[in-house]
């Protein structure tokens, strides 16, 4: 059975190439029931919905109109995508915004059946140029665990190569929780980044343990992403230019990038 809940780990960025660098950092992230993010932020004093708190969720920090339901808004895009979104429960694993501060490298939907058999996932990848982009993933049907791919459509590193294909395992979201993405270049992997995570439950002790543990989880995540940057421009790994700041426009100047780059055969 699923449920919301803390989820409490660590997450391990591995580089193989062109320069090997690896780094294991401790975070936390949030398991919430899309349908009741409401009521389950009024858990604690600390948390809130669409309000200033320690930790609140904040519609306006996930895809579509902020003024519908985030169901109705999976709907409408699964449909862009031409899938279609399962009847049954979705939960959502992402980072809240702490003191008024947000930002999501990747946000899980998990999407269960009536039968809450696992049938889809949303990877929502955002950017630290304000882009983001929906990976519709479903699992391979001959595979005892859900597993996935996807081309890479948004540009998220500015040491990453654009002529990328992703690949996705992913536990359900119960007791303990392993969220794996690796990154191939030609067949061979060249970066995978896995979430390794505990499950608390979602109680007002648990929440004050947790914000007391990370009292400002993303200002963390995004201060560890410049370093890790820093770091790997000191070492002297090329660096992939951004072609436009438009978020739309820069999928499309991106794909663009990447057919050029593949067919010159250069990085």
């Amino acid at each position: 059975m699923i449920e919301s809940g803390l989820f409490v780990g660590t997450l391990r960025h591995r580089r193989m190439s062109p320069i090997p660098n690896a780094f294991t950092s401790p975070l936390f992230m949030v398991l919430l029931d899309i349908d009741r993010i409401p009521q389950l932020m009024q858990a604690s004093r600390w948390t809130s919905h669409n309000r200033w708190n320690w930790a609140s969720f904040d519609d306006r920090d996930h895809l579509g109109d902020p003024t519908r339901s985030l169901r109705d808004r999976l709907t409408t895009d699964a449909a862009r995508h031409d899938v279609r979104l399962p009847d049954g429960p979705v939960f959502l694993l992402t980072h809240l915004r702490y003191l008024g501060y947000g930002f999501n490298p990747v946000s899980f939907f998990y999407c269960f059946d009536a039968d809450e058999r696992l049938r889809l996932v949303l990877a929502e990848v955002n950017n630290t140029f304000g882009g983001s982009h929906p990976y519709w993933l479903a699992p391979d049907p001959d595979s005892r665990t859900f597993r996935s791919a996807a081309t890479k459509s948004l540009y998220v590193s500015p040491f990453m190569p654009v002529d990328l294909e992703y690949g996705f395992a992913l536990t359900q979201p119960t007791g303990r929780l392993v969220a794996h993405m690796s990154a191939r270049r030609a067949g061979s992997v060249c970066f995978d980044a896995t979430l390794s995570l505990e499950r608390r439950p979602w109680t007002a002790r648990e929440i004050r343990r947790t914000l007391l543990a990370y009292p400002a989880m993303t200002a963390s995540v995004i201060a560890g992403i410049h370093w890790q940057a820093a770091k790997l421009w000191w070492k002297g790994v090329p660096v992939v230019p951004r072609i436009t700041h438009d978020g739309r426009g820069e999928r499309a100047a991106y794909a663009l990038q990447s057919a050029v780059r593949t067919d010159a055969g250069t990085e």
